[in-house]
C-alpha cells in the first residue's frame, strides 16, 4: 500500500472523528478500515482505495447525519490531495463507494467497493452494537426522560435489524449473518433488551 497516502489520511482525515459523537469516533473508523481491508482479500481491488473508501465514510457528520453518506462522498471527491495517488475514475469509483455505505440506502452499492465498506461498517455485534445505539440517544437527544432513551434504542434497532429491518449484507466472507441472528434472538425477549439497556444507560451516564 501507498505509505504516502496512509500517512496524509492518518495525519488529515482520520483526526476528524475525535469530534463527532461517540459512536462514530476513531475506533470507529479505525474498525471499519481493519474489517473493509481483511474483506477486500477476496476480491481483486485496489487495497489503497479500499483503505481511503473506509477512512472517508463518516467525515461528512460535521454536517449532520441525515446526509452525511453524500457529504462524505462530495469530501472526498473534493480533496486535491487524493489527485497524486488517484485517477479521477478511482476517486468516482471512492466517491459512490461511499455515498453506498449507508446501511438505510434503498439501493444497492454500484460497486464491489461500496459493498465492502458497508459490510465493514456494519457494527453487528450484540454488545457494541446496543452501546453505540445507547450512546447515540444520549448524544443527540439529551432532553429525553430514561423510558424515552429505552423506546428510541428498542424501536431503533427492530427497525435496522429485526426480521425484515432495512439493514442488508452483502459480502458473504463476513461474520455479520450469525451476529445479526444473536442480536435478532436479542430483540425478541422485551425483559432481556430492558436490562440490556438499563445497565449501558446507568454505565454511559456514569462516565459524563
Amino acid at each position: 500500500m501507498n505509505q504516502e497516502c496512509i500517512d496524509y489520511i492518518e495525519s488529515e482525515i482520520l483526526p476528524r472523528y475525535a469530534s463527532f459523537d461517540k459512536a462514530h469516533q476513531n475506533d470507529h473508523v479505525e474498525r471499519v478500515i481493519q474489517e473493509s481491508l481483511r474483506l477486500a482479500q477476496y476480491y481483486e481491488v485496489n487495497p489503497d482505495m479500499v483503505y481511503v473508501i473506509a477512512a472517508y465514510h463518516d467525515v461528512g457528520l460535521v454536517e449532520g447525519r441525515e446526509r452525511h453518506h453524500l457529504v462524505s462522498g462530495c469530501l472526498l471527491q473534493a480533496d486535491r490531495k487524493l489527485r497524486n495517488w488517484f485517477s479521477e475514475e478511482e476517486i468516482r469509483v471512492m466517491k459512490e463507494a461511499v455515498e453506498d455505505h449507508r446501511a438505510s440506502n434503498k439501493h444497492e452499492p454500484r460497486s464491489i467497493y461500496g459493498k465492502i465498506v458497508s459490510e465493514a461498517d456494519r457494527v453487528i455485534d450484540a454488545e457494541t452494537t446496543f452501546r453505540r445505539t445507547v450512546q447515540y440517544g444520549l448524544s443527540h437527544y439529551p432532553e429525553m426522560s430514561p423510558e424515552e432513551h429505552y423506546l428510541r434504542f428498542r424501536d431503533h434497532l427492530i427497525t435496522k435489524y429485526g426480521e425484515g429491518g432495512y439493514l442488508k449484507l452483502w459480502i458473504p466472507q463476513s461474520d455479520n449473518a450469525e451476529r445479526l441472528q444473536e442480536i435478532r434472538t436479542i430483540l425478541k425477549d422485551e425483559e432481556q433488551l430492558r436490562n440490556i439497556f438499563v445497565n449501558l444507560f446507568a454505565a454511559e451516564n456514569a462516565v459524563k
